[in-house]
């Protein structure tokens, strides 16, 4: 058991990690940034949660780049092949969901 406080989370570097959960090869991780990340498509799907900050989202769709402000609280869900990167706006928290070793 343990009690997590994300918006007290910080890490030494740009997506720095914490792991709180690996269920069955499925991994729960809170990442804190304030650099842009890159260009990937997971090894699978992908739930991104912003608990703290903004982060621009862009991905790829139909060969077209698109892009979407999202704010604390809302969710991007990557299926499988979407190619994607976070920008965040300042610092920002967000909790991953996705396949263990995924990019």
């Amino acid at each position: 058991m343990q009690i997590i406080r994300g918006k007290e989370f910080t890490a030494e570097k740009a997506w720095g990690a914490k792991d709180i959960a690996n269920m069955n090869g499925i991994t729960t991780r809170l990442h804190w940034t304030d650099k842009p990340y890159k260009w990937h498509i997971n090894d699978g799907e992908e739930v991104f949660v912003v608990l703290d900050g903004e982060v621009e989202m862009f991905y790829k769709q139909d060969g077209e780049t698109h892009s979407t402000v999202l704010q604390s609280g809302d969710i991007f869900y990557a299926s499988i092949g979407t190619e994607h990167v976070a920008h965040p706006v300042g610092e920002a928290r967000i909790l991953v969901i996705e396949t263990q070793g995924s990019v």
